[in-house]
């Protein structure tokens, strides 16, 4: 999108597999402003309302964020290098580009010891993937999960991660949205997962459980399981309840599920447990 899109018009780029909007020149929305102001009194601007940073980070409408609008049809030629041109064939292979060899000794030391403490998940994949590969899909939108298109020795791949360095890497609502919408369109288009586990649980609250994390949830547990890809599993770290259940775990049919040392598959963590478990004893201690 290079330009505004308002009304009706809006639901052709909505049913599209992506959407790619320049930054300042783009809108999209279904009313403008000075219909919002007439109805409901609200003051908006047209990039508050529908820019490319709205739809990108807020919304989740708008997939890649183009500084321009030569740079969007450059983002939208690199995407198309992943793809097959359609689903009944493989996608296109391309030249490897290995990481160095030190990157596998600085794994260890990129994800932290302690369980609870943050990093970037993309600091584990910049050392696994084809190096300058990665082209992440939703980078401001559900930080908390990261989903995009890579290459493994030069074989197009969809890779899918927690990401600790954002609410723990727990899964919401708009996590699970964004990564059972990029999981199917993987397997539509025969690109294998990839997929880095490191989740301590869904999000909890009553704002989750009254906007139907139940039901965004089963959407990750429904494209995983009816994926027909090859998938690998990298446990990293964390692999807690349901959370770990909807992660491509081997009980959703994954391929190969392989573990770090460090790794813990629980139904919860340690602390959680414990409290569970020994509550009454907790409440009499003195």
């Amino acid at each position: 999108m290079l330009g505004p899109c308002a009304g009706g018009a809006v639901y052709s780029p909505a049913i599209t597999d992506f959407v790619i909007m320049a930054r300042a020149t783009a809108h999209m929305f279904i009313t403008g402003p000075d219909v919002i102001r007439a109805v409901t009194g609200e003051e908006v601007t047209f990039e508050q309302l529908g820019g490319a940073e709205t739809h990108g980070s807020v919304s989740g409408v708008s997939h890649f964020t183009a500084d321009s609008d030569a740079a969007a049809i450059a983002l939208a030629r690199r995407l198309l290098t992943y793809l097959p041109l359609n689903n009944l064939e493989e996608p296109p292979l391309g030249p490897p580009a290995p990481p160095p060899d030190a990157a596998a000794a600085e794994l260890a030391r990129v994800v932290p010891d302690d369980s609870n403490a943050p990093y970037d998940v993309r600091t584990v994949l910049d050392r696994v993937l084809d190096v300058g590969s990665f082209l992440e899909v939703h980078a401001a939108w559900a930080p908390n999960i990261v989903v995009g298109f890579a290459r493994l020795d030069g074989r197009p791949v969809g890779v899918v991660a927690n990401n600790p360095a954002a609410l723990a890497g727990t899964l919401d609502i708009p996590a699970s949205t964004k990564a059972a919408r990029f999981v199917r369109f993987c397997d539509a288009f025969n690109l294998p997962l990839l997929t880095f586990v490191d989740v301590p649980g869904f999000l909890p609250g009553t704002a989750q459980e009254y906007g139907g994390i139940i039901r965004h949830g089963a959407k990750l547990l429904y494209a995983y399981a009816e994926a027909t890809v090859p998938m690998l599993t990298v446990i990293l770290r964390k692999a807690y309840g349901g959370a770990y259940d909807v992660m491509c775990s081997k009980h959703l049919g994954g391929d190969l599920n392989l573990a770090w040392p460090a790794a813990e598959i629980a139904v919860m963590g340690a602390d959680g447990a414990v409290n569970i478990l020994f509550r009454r004893e907790i409440e009499q201690a003195p």
